[in-house]
C-alpha cells in the first residue's frame, strides 16, 4: 500500500497552532544556528516587510522553505525530520518579540509559543516545539516560559553547552536589534511574521519515506544523514540508563571517522550482512533485515559491529595500521587499494581487519591478495554485479573460516582471469584510461623497491613514440612501417610517467630533444623509474620497445603472481 505524503503551504500563525505539536527526535543534532544565520533571517524578514507605507496585506510574502515531518493525518504530534533550525530560531524570535511587547500583545504571542493549560481541568501547558531531551528543559525554562528570557541573558555563556550558547546568543542578537525599533514597528513586524511568512509542511507517517523526501528536498544535506536516522532506531531501543553511554560511543566513532565516511560505513555493514546489492533503501533494509530479523541487541550491535567496523574502516581509509611488524607493507597495500576505481573491496577488508587486527602477519597476507584481486577485477573491467558477487563469496568465506589461500578460494584469481589479465596488460594499455595510471604507478613503485613517492598534484601517462610523428622525424626512420608503429604506440613498453601537465607541442619532438625537454624534471632528473629507463636509452626502436614490454610485463606478473 503506498505511503501517503501530504504537502501544504501554511502561514506561521497556522504552523504555531493547535494543529501541530513539533518534537525534535533524538537523532537530530543539537541546535547549531549562530548569529550569522539568525541575522540573515532577521534582515531578510525586515527587508521584505519594507516601510510603513503599505499595509501588511500588500507586503511581499516571505517563503521560509519546506520542513519534513513524520506525522499521522489526524494527529498533531509531528517529529521534525528537516526544519529544526528554522522552527527553533522562529520560536526564539517570538520569545524576544513577546518580551518587548505590551501585555496584550505578549499574551497573544504566547499562544504561538505554547497552549496554556487549565489547572481546573488538569491540563498542562502544551508547547508548540519540544527540543531534544538534552535541551528540552533549558528551552522551555528560558525561551518558552514568559519570564525566562531575562534570566537567559544573565547566564554565564562559558557554563552552557554549544547549543545553549547558540540559543542565548541568537536571543541576545534579536533583542538588541528589535529594541532599536518602536513598539508600533515591532507590532507591525509580528503581524507580518505570522500572516505573510510561509512554510511548506511535507508530512508522511513513515520514517523511510520521510528520509527519502528529506534527501530530495535537502540536496545540501546540512542537517541529517542516514546515520542519524539509524542512530535514532538503535539508541532508541537501548534502555534509558545506558543511552548516554552508547550515544557517546556512537558519536565518538562518527567524529573519528568523519561524517561522510561514517555514513558510508552503514552501506558496508549492510553488504557484510546481506552479501548482495540493495533491494530497498538502505535505511529500510538496515532496520527491517539487519536489526529486526537478526534480533541483534542494540548494545551488542554497537559493541560488536559498529565500533570494530568503524575502527577498521578508519585504518583502511587512512592507511595507518600500527604494529611492530609488517605495518609498512600493510599500509602500502592499503594506499594502493584506495586508488582502485571502486570501493566494493572495502566490506571484506573491514570484516577481515576487524577479526585479525592484532595479527599483522595474517593482515599482510590477506591484503597482498585482496589488492591482487581488486586490481585484477579492475584491469578486467568487471562490472558491479560481477564484483559484488565475487566479494559476497569472499565475505562468506571469511565468516566460514575457510582457507582463503586455496586455489578455489574467491580471494584467488582463477586461471582464466589470470590469462585475461595478462592479455590486457600485453595489449594497448594506454587506451584503457581507467587502469593505465594505476598499473604504471604500481609497476614504478615495485621497480623503485617501494622508495618512490607519488605526492604530486598532477601525474600523467605519456607516449615515448608519439601517436602522430612529424614528417621527416627520426621516429619515421625508426618506424617506417605505419602498421608496426600502431602495434607498439599504446603498449606499456612505450609509456612513461610525468609529474606535470603535458605540452602538446613537445609530444612530437625527436627522441633526444623529447628526453631533454619533455621527460626530464625541473632538477634534471625524473621522479619515476619508468621514465628514467627511457632517459637511459640512446634510441627508441621497435626492438627497444619490445624488450621493455617484456620486462614490464614480467615485473607485473611477479607483483600479482600472474
Amino acid at each position: 500500500m503506498p505511503v501517503a505524503i501530504h504537502a501544504a503551504q501554511k502561514q506561521l500563525s497556522s504552523v504555531f497552532s493547535n494543529k501541530f505539536a513539533f518534537s525534535i527526535p533524538a537523532y537530530q543534532r543539537p541546535y547549531a544556528w549562530t548569529k550569522d544565520q539568525a541575522s540573515d533571517l532577521l534582515n531578510d524578514l525586515l527587508s521584505f516587510l519594507g516601510d510603513d507605507s503599505e499595509t501588511i496585506a500588500d507586503t511581499n510574502p516571505y517563503f521560509l522553505g519546506s520542513i519534513v515531518l513524520i506525522k499521522g493525518e489526524d494527529d498533531p504530534e509531528a517529529d521534525v525530520v528537516d526544519g529544526q533550525q528554522r522552527l527553533t530560531t522562529l520560536t526564539i524570535l517570538l520569545s524576544v518579540l513577546r518580551s518587548l511587547a505590551s501585555s496584550e500583545s505578549a499574551s497573544e504571542i504566547t499562544e504561538y509559543i505554547y497552549q496554556k493549560g487549565k489547572k481546573l481541568e488538569g491540563k498542562e501547558n502544551r508547547y508548540r516545539l519540544k527540543l531534544r531531551a538534552r535541551d528540552e528543559d533549558f528551552f522551555r525554562d528560558y525561551i518558552q516560559s514568559e519570564n525566562g528570557l531575562d534570566n537567559l541573558l544573565k547566564l554565564d555563556a562559558s557554563q552552557l553547552t554549544d547549543s545553549q550558547r547558540n540559543i542565548q546568543a541568537n536571543a541576545n542578537y534579536f533583542r538588541d536589534e528589535l529594541s532599536k525599533r518602536s513598539e508600533q514597528q515591532r507590532d507591525r513586524f509580528s503581524h507580518y511574521l505570522m500572516t505573510r511568512c510561509f512554510l511548506v509542511l511535507v508530512s508522511t507517517p513513515d520514517l523511510d519515506s520521510a528520509y527519502r523526501i528529506f534527501s530530495i528536498l535537502n540536496a545540501r544535506g546540512l542537517d541529517l544523514s542516514l546515520s542519524d536516522f539509524l542512530k535514532s532506531e538503535v539508541i532508541g531501543a537501548i534502555p534509558s540508563s545506558e543511552q548516554d553511554k552508547y550515544t557517546r560511543i556512537w558519536e565518538t566513532e562518527e567524529e573519528d571517522l568523519g561524517r561522510e565516511k561514517f555514513q558510508e560505513l552503514f552501506a558496508h555493514i549492510r553488504m557484510i550482512d546481506r552479501k548482495s546489492k540493495p533491494r530497498k533503501t538502505i535505511l529500510k533494509e538496515f532496520c527491517e533485515d539487519i536489526l529486526l530479523k537478526t534480533k541483534i541487541q542494540p548494545q551488542k550491535f554497537i559493541d560488536e559491529v559498529l565500533k570494530p567496523y568503524s575502527d577498521a574502516l578508519q585504518i583502511i581509509n587512512t592507511a595507518n595500521y600500527r604494529s611492530d611488524k609488517d605495518a609498512e607493507t600493510i599500509n602500502s597495500l592499503l594506499r594502493w587499494l584506495n586508488q582502485i576505481d571502486n570501493f566494493d573491496w572495502i566490506p571484506p577488508a573491514i570484516l577481515y581487519f576487524s577479526k585479525n587486527i592484532h595479527s599483522p602477519g595474517k593482515l599482510k597476507q590477506f591484503f597482498t591478495d585482496i589488492e591482487r584481486l581488486a586490481a585484477g577485477l579492475m584491469i578486467l573491467r568487471s562490472d558491479i554485479n560481477e564484483r559484488i558477487g565475487r566479494y559476497a563469496k569472499l565475505l562468506t568465506a571469511i565468516e566460514g573460516n575457510v582457507d582463503l589461500y586455496a586455489q578455489e578460494s574467491p580471494l584467488q584469481l582463477t586461471t582464466n582471469e589470470i590469462n585475461r589479465i595478462i592479455k590486457t596488460l600485453d595489449g594497448d594499455l594506454y587506451l584503457i584510461k581507467r587502469i593505465r595510471q594505476y598499473v604504471l604507478l604500481r609497476l614504478d613503485s615495485e621497480l623503485s623497491e617501494g622508495k618512490a613517492s607519488y605526492d604530486y598534484s598532477v601525474i600523467t601517462v605519456e607516449h615515448v613514440l608519439p601517436q602522430n610523428p612529424s614528417e621527416g622525424s627520426t621516429w619515421l626512420r625508426w618506424f617506417p612501417n605505419e602498421e608496426e608503429r600502431i602495434q607498439y604506440v599504446h603498449r606499456i613498453g612505450n609509456l612513461a610517467l610525468l609529474s606535470r601537465n603535458k605540452n602538446a607541442e613537445a609530444q612530437n619532438y625527436d627522441f633526444a630533444k623529447k628526453k631533454e625537454k619533455y621527460f626530464l624534471g625541473k632538477k634534471g632528473i625524473s621522479p619515476f623509474v619508468l621514465t628514467t629507463q627511457v632517459l637511459q636509452q640512446s634510441e627508441w626502436t621497435p626492438e627497444v620497445i619490445q624488450q621493455r614490454q617484456e620486462d614490464c610485463l614480467q615485473s607485473l606478473r611477479e607483483i600479482w603472481r600472474l
